[in-house]
C-alpha cells in the first residue's frame, strides 16, 4: 500500500510540474502568434485552450467542446459555454510548438524521475516512419504533398517519423511534415535527443554510411537490418555463408556530400555483419556498431531485432485507437497542432500507467503468460479524465482510482503470435462533415 501511494505521488509530481509550465508567462508568451493574443479574459483562455486540445479530440468541434465543460464543471447536462466558432478563433492564435514543448518537458521528467527499462544497460529505441491522410484541402496539398492514385482523386499525405523507446512504450521524439523528406533525414533530426547508453534499431530503409557516422557520433549505438542487395560488401558476407564477421564501412560519394554538410568524419567505420535465420527459412542480414562478441554475442541478436516490433504497434494505435488523421481542423497549423496534442496525451497516460507494470507483474507472477495493461483501455479512459488531472488541486485519489482501473485492464503477453499484414487492407478514412458521436 506504501508503495503504491508513492507511485502515485510521483505521477502526482508529473501532473503538477507539467500544470506549472502549461501556467507559466513563460510559456504563453512564447507560444502565442502575437503578443496581442491571449490578453483578455475569454471564455477559452491559453490554458483552458490546451487542455482541450489534449482531450484526444475526434467528434464534432462542438460537441467536444460542450462534454468538454461539462467535464471541467461537473454538470449532469452539458450548457453552451464555448462555440466552434470561437474555439477556431482561438487556435489560430497558438503555435503548435507548445505541444511539442510539452512532451519534452514529459519525456524528461520521465527519465529522470521514473525507473525504467533497460536493454544491456541501454535505453533500447526504434526509428521508423509512415505516412498519414490530411484534410483535402489546396492548403493542406500545397504544404505537405499529394498522392496521386491511378484512379480517383489526388490525397494530401504527410510524412511522420518517430523514436520510439519499445521498451517502456514512451515516444522519445515525434514529426510530422511534408512527404517529400525521407525517412533518413527525419531520423537526422530525431539524433538531437539520443546520447551515449542509446541503442537504435532501426528497418532496412534507414542503413546509409552517414546515418551510421552520425549516430555514432553522439556516442549511441545502432543495429538495423540490411538487403542483400544494398552493398557489394552485404552481398560478399551473405554469399559466404558465414554467421557473423567485422566489415570495414567507407563513405559513397552521396555519403561524402552528407557527412560534410554535417561536419561528419569520412574515415571508415568498422561494422559487424549477422546472418539470422528465420523460421519461414528466409536469410535476414544485421549490421551493428555493437563489436564485443563476448558482451554481446550472436545468440541475442534475433531477439533483439525482434525487439522493434513495439514501434509498429504503436503506429496501429495512433492510426487506429487515437485517430490520429481524424483531425479536428483543415489548416495545415490545425493538422500539426492535433498531431503534437496526440502524442502528448499518449505519451502522458503511458506515464500515469508505467507505475502499474511492477504492481501487475506482482499480481501475475503465478499464470501461465506474463500481463501487461490494455493501453487501448487506458487511453479511452483518459477522455475528460486528462482535464481534470490538470484542474483539480488534489489530484492524488484520482490517481489511485485510475491505477486501480488499469491494473484490473490486463492482458497476457502471448510469445511467438505472428499477425501476417493484410495487403490492401482498406483504410478508414475521417470526413470532416461526418464526425461521428462521443
Amino acid at each position: 500500500m506504501l508503495a503504491r501511494n508513492m507511485l502515485c505521488y510521483i505521477c502526482a509530481d508529473l501532473v503538477k510540474y507539467l500544470k506549472k509550465i502549461i501556467l507559466s508567462r513563460e510559456f504563453l508568451t512564447q507560444h502565442r502568434k502575437s503578443d496581442k493574443n491571449f490578453t483578455r479574459r475569454r471564455s477559452l483562455p491559453f490554458p483552458t485552450l490546451i487542455l482541450f486540445l489534449m482531450n484526444l479530440i475526434k467528434g464534432s468541434i462542438q460537441d467536444e467542446l460542450d462534454n468538454f465543460f461539462k467535464a471541467i464543471n461537473g454538470m449532469d447536462v452539458a450548457v453552451r459555454t464555448v462555440t466552434k466558432s470561437a474555439f477556431c478563433k482561438a487556435r489560430k492564435r497558438l503555435k503548435y510548438q507548445a505541444f511539442v514543448e510539452l512532451n519534452s518537458e514529459l519525456v524528461n521528467f520521465f527519465y529522470k524521475q521514473f525507473t525504467y527499462r533497460r536493454w544491456n544497460g541501454f535505453r533500447l529505441l526504434a526509428g521508423d516512419g509512415s505516412t498519414i491522410r490530411t484534410p483535402r484541402t489546396k492548403e493542406a496539398a500545397d504544404h505537405f504533398g499529394s498522392w496521386n492514385p491511378a484512379k480517383g482523386e489526388s490525397c494530401p499525405i504527410a510524412r511522420v517519423s518517430h523514436i520510439f523507446d519499445v521498451l517502456n512504450k514512451v515516444t522519445v521524439h515525434a514529426i510530422i511534415g511534408p512527404k517529400r523528406k525521407g525517412e533518413r533525414a527525419l531520423l537526422a533530426e530525431h539524433l538531437t535527443c539520443i546520447g551515449p547508453m542509446d541503442l537504435l534499431l532501426l528497418d532496412r530503409g534507414y542503413p546509409a554510411f552517414w546515418l551510421f557516422a552520425l549516430i555514432l557520433s553522439k556516442g549511441a549505438h545502432f543495429c538495423a537490418r540490411i538487403t542483400n542487395e544494398h552493398w557489394k560488401i552485404i552481398r560478399k558476407f551473405y554469399n559466404s555463408g558465414k554467421k557473423e564477421d567485422f566489415i570495414y564501412l567507407s563513405p559513397s560519394p552521396p555519403s561524402v556530400k552528407q557527412c560534410q554538410r554535417r561536419e561528419l568524419p569520412l574515415s571508415r567505420i568498422k561494422l559487424r555483419v549477422i546472418r539470422i535465420e528465420l523460421d519461414n527459412g528466409e536469410v535476414e542480414i544485421l549490421i551493428t556498431s555493437l563489436l564485443d562478441k563476448d558482451k554481446y554475442p550472436y545468440e541475442i541478436f534475433k531477439e533483439l531485432y525482434c525487439k522493434r516490433w513495439p514501434i509498429e504497434e504503436d503506429y496501429k494505435t495512433m492510426k487506429c485507437r487515437v485517430e490520429i488523421e481524424n483531425f479536428s481542423g483543415k489548416s495545415v497549423e490545425s493538422v500539426y497542432q492535433d498531431f503534437h496534442a496526440k502524442i502528448f496525451t499518449m505519451n502522458f497516460t503511458v506515464a500515469l500507467a508505467h507505475p502499474t507494470r511492477e504492481i501487475i507483474k506482482d499480481k501475475t507472477k503465478q499464470n501461465q503468460h506474463p500481463y501487461q495493461i490494455n493501453l487501448t483501455q487506458a487511453l479511452s479512459k483518459m477522455k475528460d479524465t486528462v482535464v481534470l488531472l490538470f484542474k483539480r488541486s488534489n489530484i492524488v485519489d484520482l490517481i489511485s482510482k485510475l491505477h486501480k482501473l488499469f491494473v484490473k485492464t490486463i492482458e497476457p503477453i502471448r510469445p511467438n503470435r505472428k499477425y501476417p499484414r493484410k495487403k490492401g487492407a482498406r483504410k478508414r478514412i475521417f470526413h470532416t462533415c461526418y464526425k461521428p458521436i462521443r
